[in-house]
């Protein structure tokens, strides 16, 4: 194996000491490509003496400077977007185009955080009380680290590191070692667009490295994207530890489909949103609610279009739909479609049996009709090329199981009757909500987050919560008073 894939600490590449690695697939050949260091507990801490170092520094820069550097980086990233979506098409799989909408995605959160001496300012109130002004600043937290996951290798990053560097902190990343190199490559560019050595780092690492991040005492904050289990252990885990924390976990998400819904459009989305990227997006339609005389239409509508998705190698500028990340996982999403078989569903189109590659981690694109809530198909984050379908006799029998549901990430409605869809954006107990929009991920300048298991933490994830997230607030009284009426007094401080 010649391809050694190694950490970012200080501004250079930096080979593991660890002794430990994990191998790096292409998931549309399932050949090894390259291996990856494991960062111990040590590795971690050099990095982190690093990144204190460098937060102390870049702490002090101006607005100006920070900004100059963010629009620097916001052009290298753009100009070496093409680069980029093949890096993560190689270690991801996803197909290109999809790969370069992820990073485009990621660009407009630089963009956002380029406007950072407007993000950051406070407030003022003169002549608060007499000759007393008071007034109110941001500052930035020192180290934050990112854990992000392995189906967004740019994007994710992105959405944490652009406000926590803008606001004056040094980031800390440990992306997926599924598909690493996305990371360095980043590194690079923000070395390139000058932003001082420490201030970006990545460790590349498993379990031992998170959960140095996590306990390390000079880790303000951690930002984490990934499944519900490990979201909550972090969230648990690092508010132990006295951190900040946002973590978001799993997800079900459910698209409503009313009876007068243009059916056409409604089966254009849920195939768009389902198998977009093999299903692995955590924002991914994975049940689509039929209400009344939709459901049969629906079914036949989207399982007319699925013949016609073209899967394969995601470097073919053809392919609609790449492989799934490993072999392990492509094994465990057929293993769901034989249970919902066993349970009662009806396969009408089978994934198992579709026309896909014969080497790579390929599934086919499946639909399951007649899905109800006590199947795992249902209750489960499949996270694969899988849509279930669930039938429901009105508006509020669909209502009542997609509140039930205890994952809460994004949902979407399809209808033409403005009434409904209003009622629903009021009704659902959902963090995002789609109106004739299957994936209702938010521009950059509003914040992404799910309620219930999808959340652990009080912010939501980049915009202005994600500035708030890596800044605290401090309040200055400030008073310059003639000394001679300087006087004496015990009582408690009132505005006169």
């Amino acid at each position: 194996m010649s391809n050694r894939i190694s950490h970012w600490i200080d501004g250079a590449h930096v080979a593991g000491s660890s002794g430990r690695t994990s191998p790096v697939f292409n998931p549309a050949t399932g050949l090894r490509s390259a291996d990856v260091d494991l960062a111990s507990a040590a590795e971690v801490d050099t990095a982190i003496a690093s990144a204190k170092a460098a937060a102390r520094e870049w702490r002090s820069a101006s607005l100006s400077r920070r900004s100059a550097v963010l629009f620097a980086f916001r052009q290298l990233l753009a100009d070496n977007a093409g680069e980029l979506a093949k890096i993560v098409t190689s270690e991801h799989g996803k197909v290109l185009a999809d790969a370069a909408g992820e990073v485009a995605r990621g660009l407009e959160n630089v963009e956002f955080a380029c406007g950072v001496p407007q993000l950051t300012k406070g407030g003022f109130s003169e002549q608060a009380s007499t000759g007393v002004d008071v007034y109110s600043i941001r500052q930035p937290l020192g180290v934050v680290a990112g854990i992000t996951p392995f189906n967004f290798p740019v994007m994710v990053p992105l959405w944490m590191a652009a406000n926590a560097i803008a606001c004056g902190n040094a980031f800390v990343l440990k992306p997926s070692e599924k598909d690493p190199s996305a990371s360095l490559f980043l590194a690079d560019l923000w070395k390139r667009a000058g932003l001082p050595d420490g201030v970006f780092t990545v460790l590349q690492g498993d379990k031992e490295a998170v959960d140095a991040l996590v306990a390390h005492p000079d880790v303000a904050a951690v930002s984490f994207v990934g499944s519900t289990p490990i979201a909550r252990y972090i969230y648990e885990s690092g508010t132990r530890n006295g951190k900040r924390i946002q973590a978001l976990g799993g997800a079900k998400n459910h698209m409503l489909v009313l009876p007068d819904a243009d059916i056409d459009l409604a089966a254009d989305a849920a195939v768009s949103a389902a198998y977009g990227a093999a299903g692995e997006r955590c924002m991914a339609i994975s049940v689509a609610v039929a209400v009344g005389e939709a459901g049969d239409r629906l079914v036949d509508a989207i399982a007319a279009r699925l013949p016609k998705l073209k899967i394969g190698n995601g470097a073919d500028p053809d392919s609609e739909m790449g492989p799934l990340i490993t072999a392990a996982h492509r094994d465990k999403v057929a293993g769901y479609i034989a249970a919902g078989a066993e349970s009662g569903a009806r396969v009408v189109v089978d994934g198992r049996a579709g026309d896909v590659p014969a080497a790579g981690f390929f599934l086919g694109a499946t639909l399951l009709d007649g899905v109800t809530p006590d199947m795992a198909v249902y209750t489960d984050e499949i996270f694969g090329p899988v849509l279930c379908v669930v039938r429901a006799g009105t508006y509020g029998e669909a209502l009542e199981l997609i509140n039930a549901n205890p994952f809460a990430n994004g949902t979407a409605i399809f209808t033409r009757d403005g009434g409904a869809a209003r009622q629903f954006q009021f009704d659902v107990e959902v963090g995002m909500v789609g109106i004739n929009v299957p994936i209702p991920v938010p521009v950059a300048y509003y914040s992404f987050g799910g309620w219930k298991a999808s959340l652990f933490g009080d912010t939501h994830m980049y915009g202005p919560e994600g500035v708030n997230f890596y800044t605290r607030g401090k309040v200055v009284t400030s008073r310059w008073p003639d000394p001679a009426t300087s006087t004496i007094d015990l009582g408690f401080p009132q505005t006169r």
